[in-house]
């Protein structure tokens, strides 16, 4: 696709045919270049662009290459955001030792228009081989004794590392050595990543909104004293059947930095919209955007709550998430919920230690009356009967933003917000839900809209203060999708639409599971 070009003394040059003229004007142009049509009018193979950022930040311009077989294949060029590490290079010079895809990036109008390809090689070493001047029968010997050894290393290697199989970094995303001071625009394998925007802080880290290539990826900070958290979430990322619509897309893991100024990366799908908890503040949702957002929530956290032995990509044992709240929750474009944030997750398997058990974790305000008062029973259904009753906080979240009845839409509030205000001590909390049994208030007025009235059963089955009594996500998520039918039966002209709707329901709604 791109011009080849031949290698000479370990540099190459190439010159794009845009036909631009080189030189500064008033506005900052790159030659743009991308070998993708479907991206609409972008999707041009050549042409000239215009960059356009804050008038506080500089702009730069960029190129991405291949080298297949000695011919130099083009992968994007165009404009590049504010890169220190672009700051005065008038020439677009990549300098890496034979990466996968190349990239330089530089100052000035127009200067991505030739780039170049000069390595910082390593001095040559001038000193002469002391196994020169032995005897041809000690090279031999030497040369047959080496192999055998360098295989049976590997051998013990490989069982070693069968035998110790967690390993304390992730093998393939995370360098082997410390890469030194993270720059300002990191590669990630290979690939331009450059972190924009900080979306979120929370309890372990912040989290950017960074664009790689030509998407844009979520990246989760965490700082080296958090390393625990971060390890628990790639494990959980990784475990066989982690792949689902209603959880968070997993990309990749990095340590960047070196030292004490080591950080930790976790690299996800990216979604506009934010959390639930953004979402609602911002926010009210109809009736039918409620139902929506409540079952594809369930069903993320039943596949989580869920074995399957004999699923496609191996054993998929059931996952605790143990910090079930709103902002874990995030919405994507037509606010299908996923699940996020594995940091205090718990896997279960049949014959193995769950790991750290530690029962008062999570989120405070989320908390059910068990974790309060740290009388846990330390089994699997436990902990995902604590996951359901935060469930029902996160639906009353839902309830009191919805515009389906007939009363006023309840400005944003935190679950317990009226009771407790917005940052409340464990004592608060164990007052409020252990010793009092409050639980949030349902409003009068949404007892008369017959989906609302039933999804505040739904919420009290949930949060009900026995934990065995609790609904199931999976029990939820039937419940969700009846009360959407009886609200849609309600209305004669959407006859039609029940009819579909019941047709399509992998399985029948079991009353005695309710």
């Amino acid at each position: 696709m791109g011009p080849a070009t031949k290698l000479a003394f370990g540099v190459f040059l190439i010159s794009c045919s845009s036909g631009a003229i080189l030189g500064r004007s008033e506005t900052q142009e790159c030659v743009f270049y991308n070998y993708n049509p479907g991206l609409g009018n972008r999707g041009n193979l050549s042409g000239i662009e215009s960059c356009v950022g804050d008038k506080d930040k500089r702009l730069h311009c960029f190129a991405t290459w291949r080298n297949v077989s000695g011919s130099v294949e083009i992968v994007k060029q165009g404009c590049w955001l504010d890169d220190i590490s672009c700051y005065d290079s008038t020439e677009c010079v990549e300098k890496k030792e034979d990466p996968d895809v190349f990239f330089c990036c530089c100052d000035g109008n127009m200067c991505n228009e030739k780039f170049f390809y000069n390595p910082e090689m390593p001095p040559v070493q001038t000193t002469s081989n002391p196994f020169t001047q032995k005897p041809p029968l000690f090279s031999t010997v030497l040369y047959s004794i080496v192999p055998i050894m360098g295989i049976a290393a590997i051998v013990l290697l490989s069982f070693w590392m069968y035998r110790h199989h967690k390993l304390a970094y992730p093998p393939v995303l995370v360098p082997t050595q410390d890469p030194g001071p993270m720059p300002p625009s990191p590669i990630l394998v290979q690939k331009p990543l450059q972190l924009l925007e900080i979306k979120a802080r929370g309890r372990f880290g912040c989290v950017w909104k960074a664009q790689l290539l030509s998407d844009y990826v979520a990246v989760k900070i965490f700082p080296i004293q958090d390393k625990l958290s971060w390890q628990n979430e790639y494990d959980i990322y990784n475990i066989s059947g982690m792949r689902h619509e209603n959880i968070l897309q997993f990309i990749g893991a990095e340590k960047r930095g070196s030292n004490l100024d080591i950080e930790l990366w976790l690299i996800t799908a990216y979604h506009e919209k934010g959390s639930l908890t953004d979402y609602l503040k911002a926010n009210v949702v109809t009736w039918n955007e409620l139902c929506h957002i409540a079952q594809t929530m369930a069903r993320g956290l039943a596949y989580l709550h869920s074995d399957f032995p004999g699923h496609k990509d191996g054993h998929k044992p059931a996952i605790a998430h143990r910090d079930i709240k709103s902002k874990n929750v995030l919405l994507k474009t037509n606010l299908t919920a996923c699940i996020a944030d594995f940091g205090l997750a718990l896997r279960f398997e049949a014959g193995k230690s769950a790991g750290d058990t530690h029962g008062q974790v999570g989120t405070r305000r989320y908390m059910a009356p068990e974790v309060l008062e740290g009388a846990i029973n330390f089994q699997r259904d436990a902990f995902l009967r604590i996951d359901m009753y935060a469930v029902g906080l996160v639906l009353w979240e839902l309830a009191a933003r919805c515009t389906a009845s007939d009363g006023p839409v309840d400005e944003y509030m935190l679950p317990f917000e009226e009771e407790v205000g917005q940052h409340p001590t464990l004592e608060d909390m164990q007052e409020v839900v252990v010793h009092k049994k409050l639980r949030p208030t349902l409003r009068e007025c949404w007892q008369k809209h017959p989906g609302l009235a039933m999804l505040c059963e739904t919420i009290e089955e949930c949060w009900d203060h026995e934990a065995e009594a609790r609904l199931s996500a999976g029990c939820v998520e039937e419940r969700v999708i009846q009360m959407q039918r009886q609200t849609t039966v309600s209305a004669p002209e959407e006859i039609v639409t029940v009819v579909t709707m019941v047709t399509n329901v992998d399985y029948p709604p079991k009353e005695s599971s309710l």
